[in-house]
């Protein structure tokens, strides 16, 4: 069982009272029988109200319109944020087909969804909901407000250290936002509470905020590895700046390569390393995986239950002949599966045994047994191979503390993302690295894929396509894959399909307008400021 102490703190921080007002676009005070005098007048009440800030990642509730977790057509384990993200950002790729026919969730891959798709109104409102806890918490941990409640000393300096954490994890929100709408309604804690309808931020004008609020935070956060698990640290920063600037281009028309070597590399040298085995990243007792881990959500089954989050990604990938007791649950849900394309960028497997499948690539985490690795039909479970990556039970075998819910916690950032970083930032041009070193660093990754360096590769062999199928090979279901393939400008056009892109069996192009997601048009009805993207 996990005893970090800010998990133990999620569930009764969530229960802390509501900050949105029945009228989404209305910036209000809370309004619950506990106010924010009493919860924010102990350093206690301080540490359960950053619990909020930080377990509004996990669990569900409170983030739709009316404040109450309801997104009109979608249950509330759908609203939960890594399972909301994850259909985002890997349902209308190569790497997921799901054969459900839950609102909104077959246009994804079909890539034909609307202004009005409910998967996307569902994150649009977490992030926004997320970013107005955030904002209410710097608010309340101001040196002013800190004063006048009496906090001093060591309590005070902690504090700090938490507002410092909630600026973080609301600009991680917006970068969200920033990535898949591009131009969203923008508040902070500088405005006023009260009847204020938001106004519309530009995406240039949001990455430059992003970039100078993780910048200003830096000497105001933890130094790295010395805080808490699943709390944000100045790696964590780091990590999102490497990130941003990877995709700068696609942000600002600016390329940022430079800045990405700089910042990756700042992770990289805070001494984090990979873990020994790959197959060890998703499972029950990943929180022993702190040198790789910079951020993760944090999950527990028997405190946060919910069926978002690891949850979904152990229970939807299982059906068919698949043995429910290796995934640690007691039934699958017969839903996501992956596509040839993924399957295609591993070498070829020499067996169908679970769970090593006879690859030499240890990271092909598929489930071959009773599956066809073409899709003819999304709806049937049968077709495209499973993947068999997150599983709930522990490194050594013996079983979570829930077989209903996962003890999985789902990593933000790890540290084989900051190598491929640093990689591709290089081979793009970027100044301040080298090409030996990169090199370097793909193969320690793909030193522990294959047990060996028999998969270890040369500098001539380090091109932008292959990091960008490594990131496939190293990173697939992780949230990266629509933002990769638009960075490589491959997400929408017919240089590059898969089964069932855009709604065609052998797969098709689809409109460039669809690198954005649409502004949701309930948001759009209320807020006159609002301008919807092209296309939509």
């Amino acid at each position: 069982m996990k005893r970090n102490s800010i998990k133990a703190l999620l569930v009764i921080g969530i229960l802390s009272g509501s900050l949105i007002s029945c009228d989404k676009n209305k910036i209000i005070a809370p309004n619950d029988a506990v106010t924010s005098a009493q919860v924010y007048s102990t350093p206690s009440g301080y540490k359960l109200a950053l619990a909020k800030v930080y377990g509004a990642f996990a669990l569900t509730g409170n983030s739709g319109p009316a404040g109450n977790g309801d997104i009109q057509g979608i249950d509330e384990g759908t609203s939960d944020f890594f399972r909301l993200l994850w259909y985002l950002q890997e349902l209308p790729t190569d790497e997921a087909v799901i054969a459900w026919g839950d609102p909104g969730v077959p246009d994804l891959h079909a890539m034909n969804w609307s202004s009005s798709n409910v998967i996307n109104e569902g994150l649009y409102y977490r992030s926004l909901y997320q970013i107005t806890l955030a904002n209410d918490f710097i608010r309340q941990s101001s040196d002013a407000e800190l004063t006048s409640r009496g906090i001093s000393g060591q309590d005070a300096t902690n504090i700090r250290y938490y507002r410092a954490e909630a600026r973080f994890l609301r600009a991680y929100q917006y970068s969200v936002l920033l990535d898949l709408y591009g131009n969203p309604p923008f508040v902070t804690d500088a405005n006023p509470v009260g009847s204020v309808i938001p106004p519309q931020t530009d995406r240039k004008t949001l990455f430059n905020y992003i970039e100078s609020e993780l910048k200003a935070i830096d000497p105001l956060l933890v130094a790295p590895k010395q805080n808490e698990y699943g709390r944000a640290d100045r790696a964590a920063a780091w990590a999102l700046l490497a990130r941003l600037y990877l995709n700068a281009h696609v942000y600002t028309g600016a390329d940022r390569y430079t800045d990405a070597i700089t910042y990756s590399s700042k992770v990289i040298a805070a001494g984090y390393t990979l873990i020994p085995n790959y197959a060890n990243l998703m499972l029950a007792d990943n929180n022993k995986n702190t040198s790789e881990f910079i951020l993760t959500i944090n999950y527990d089954g028997n405190k946060i239950q919910g069926y978002g989050g690891t949850t979904f990604m152990t229970h939807a990938p299982v059906g068919g002949s698949m043995h429910v007791s290796d995934f640690g649950i007691t039934g699958g849900w017969y839903g996501v599966r992956t596509t040839s394309a993924l399957v295609s960028l591993f070498p070829a497997n020499t067996s169908s045994a679970f769970p090593s499948n006879g690859n030499p690539d240890s990271r092909a985490e598929f489930w071959t047994q009773g599956q066809n690795l073409a899709i003819n039909d999304v709806t049937s479970f049968g077709d495209g191979y499973a993947v068999s990556k997150w599983r709930n039970v522990n490194s050594d075998g013996s079983a979570a503390t829930s077989s209903n819910f996962s003890d999985i916690d789902e990593p933000i950032f790890r540290l084989s993302e900051q190598y491929l970083i640093y990689a591709e930032a290089v081979v793009r041009g970027g100044t301040g690295g080298d090409l030996a070193t990169a090199t370097n660093y793909i193969n320690l990754i793909r030193t522990r894929a294959y047990g060996n360096n028999s998969g270890n590769i040369n500098s001539s062999q380090l091109t932008a396509q292959f990091i960008l199928d490594e990131r496939g090979r190293e990173l697939y279901w992780e949230g990266f894959r629509r933002t990769d393939l638009i960075r490589y400008g491959l997400f929408t056009s017919n240089t590059y399909v898969w089964p069932f892109k855009g709604g065609a069996k052998a797969g098709t192009g689809v409109a460039d307008f669809r690198n954005l997601y649409p502004i949701p048009d309930a948001d759009r009805a209320v807020n006159p400021n609002l301008k919807q993207n092209a296309g939509y």
